[in-house]
């Protein structure tokens, strides 16, 4: 992987792990933040320049549904549990 492509792919994970740090409910947060953990992990090793490019695409789709839902989220927010 390239330097460039690594600077990227850090780049959009610490933006997916941002982004899903802003869910408002408890449970919403740590799943989405256990999944973009998992997911990145999961593709730790892959060297191919075009299954990067794919797996940074959809990584570019999961963010904007992230974001999305965020905004939902905050729309429809409701009471904060003894956990929060």
């Amino acid at each position: 992987m390239s330097a460039s492509s690594r600077a990227q792919v850090i780049s959009l994970y610490r933006t997916m792990m941002r982004e899903s740090s802003k869910f408002s409910s408890y449970n919403y947060r740590n799943y989405a933040l256990r999944r973009v953990r998992d997911a990145f992990r999961s593709n730790r090793n892959v060297e191919d320049p075009k299954t990067v490019e794919r797996l940074m695409d959809e990584g570019q789709r999961t963010l904007a549904l992230i974001q999305r839902q965020v905004t939902v989220g905050k729309l429809y927010e409701t009471q904060k549990t003894v956990v929060e």
